[in-house]
């Protein structure tokens, strides 16, 4: 991790800083959150919404629960120009057209006074970025790799698998024995259907690929895309996603792998908030480990994603305490205690972790995922995932049309020929995000 640059920020001079920034704001403030369980209510109110307004007594943060339909209400509110303070996005992907469209402040002179770009891995700055300037901050990055059964494995006498080949043997063996390969399901969330995409890309197609396709230097029509879609596709075929697919969320999906009625889950680090709920009562361990890649990639890939985005609406009444509550979020004090109650949803990319003790009742095996794929993001040795890379059109289309490869109502060449029609059409619009160089 010799790469990364590592600046710790004293925590006194930390508050000193949020303090600043509260001297010039006052009044509410108001930030739309996604979907969250009374429990993960809680998490956010005590961690950050009180302490936040002990320490800012002439703001007032509050947080609107708005479920699944938080996009599009987003949306809606932001072309009429009403809205919260605080923007919150799914992706960068999502940031481009808003900024395009005038709707969001910069951020450049909130990241010089409150140090953002020191304390920020620079990586994610820069995915932030539209025409050079910081619109967006992202609350969590994420990556994508292969839960498994470990119990189950060993009683099988298996193995995680290193590679394509020995994970496709893995599957096959696992359906003899009428255990489903990929605990899997987009029940309540369609674009579950990216998580699997992203991987192909990245183990069969190769993150260069990936990369040369992000910038329009090769279409998403070449062989490497049609390869990698291929194998995905025979993997749906030959049943390695089970029969429940349509069926299945993302929580019955660690259910069914801790019950060992599954072996295996390509997944993103989210999941790790509900290994503790299932698998200790199953007597059962989890295991994790890179999703596996073809001889010529080689080492398995870790695609980088960035779960969702901070920015401040063009339209806000109080900018500087919307800024002032992100800078909050990204404080060593609120890292320690989100990720030690609430893992894989609030691993902010700090660029100095040294001053972080977890609680002791944190997962082994999320802290060790967490520090490869903060030793992957500095030494620019990560994959790239679709949520986070694509600009919109073309993400909503590539999750809703690789369903249509699986049923049998479009080819690969087909899916593909309009992915790329529709991404050639938001390059040109300049919707495509900013893909940092590798």
């Amino acid at each position: 991790m010799e790469r990364r640059l590592f600046i710790k920020t004293a925590i006194a001079l930390m508050a000193g800083t949020a303090l600043t920034g509260a001297a010039l704001a006052a009044g509410p403030i108001t930030w739309w959150y996604e979907t969250a369980t009374p429990e993960q209510q809680g998490v956010i109110t005590r961690n950050i919404i009180e302490p936040f307004n002990a320490a800012h007594p002439d703001d007032s943060l509050s947080i609107d629960y708005r479920g699944a339909q938080l996009d599009n209400q987003m949306r809606v509110a932001l072309l009429s120009g009403t809205g919260p303070d605080i923007v919150y996005t799914a992706g960068p992907s999502y940031v481009a057209p808003m900024a395009q469209a005038g709707q969001l402040l910069p951020l450049d002179d909130y990241a010089e006074q409150f140090g953002w770009n020191e304390r920020i891995l620079p990586v994610f700055l820069e995915m932030g970025r539209y025409n050079g300037q910081l619109y967006a901050v992202p609350k969590t990055y994420e990556t994508l790799g292969l839960f498994y059964n470990a119990t189950l494995l060993e009683e099988h006498g298996w193995t995680p698998p290193t590679s394509i080949d020995e994970l496709e043997a893995l599957a096959d063996a696992m359906l003899a024995e009428n255990i489903v390969p990929f605990s899997s399901g987009n029940a309540l969330w369609r674009p579950t259907n990216e998580h699997y995409v992203s991987l192909a890309l990245n183990a069969i197609a190769g993150p260069e690929n990936v990369y040369k396709a992000l910038n329009g230097e090769i279409p998403w029509t070449s062989e490497p895309f049609a390869a990698a879609i291929t194998r995905l596709n025979e993997w749906w075929q030959k049943g390695y996603f089970g029969p429940n697919y349509f069926s299945l969320n993302g929580e019955q999906q660690v259910a069914e792998l801790a019950a060992g009625r599954a072996g295996m889950m390509p997944s993103g680090t989210w999941q790790f908030q509900h290994i503790e709920t299932y698998f200790p009562p199953a007597n059962a361990e989890a295991g994790f480990v890179g999703f596996p890649s073809t001889e010529d990639v080689g080492e398995p890939v870790f695609p980088l994603g960035v779960g969702s985005t901070f920015s401040v609406a063009a339209t806000s009444q109080n900018p500087d305490g919307a800024a002032a509550a992100i800078d909050f979020i990204f404080s060593d004090e609120t890292y320690t205690a989100m990720n030690t109650e609430w893992q894989g949803e609030w691993n902010t990319p700090l660029s100095d972790l040294s001053g972080i003790t977890l609680g002791d009742d944190v997962l082994p095996l999320y802290t060790e995922a967490m520090q490869t794929l903060a030793q992957s993001v500095a030494q620019d040795e990560y994959g790239y995932t679709t949520w986070t890379f694509l600009p919109p059109a073309t993400n909503s289309f590539m999750v809703s049309g690789i369903e249509e490869v699986w049923l049998g109502r479009s080819t690969v060449e087909q899916y593909l020929a309009q992915w790329d029609a529709t991404f050639q059409q938001e390059m040109a619009e300049g919707k495509v995000p900013a893909i940092p160089a590798r």
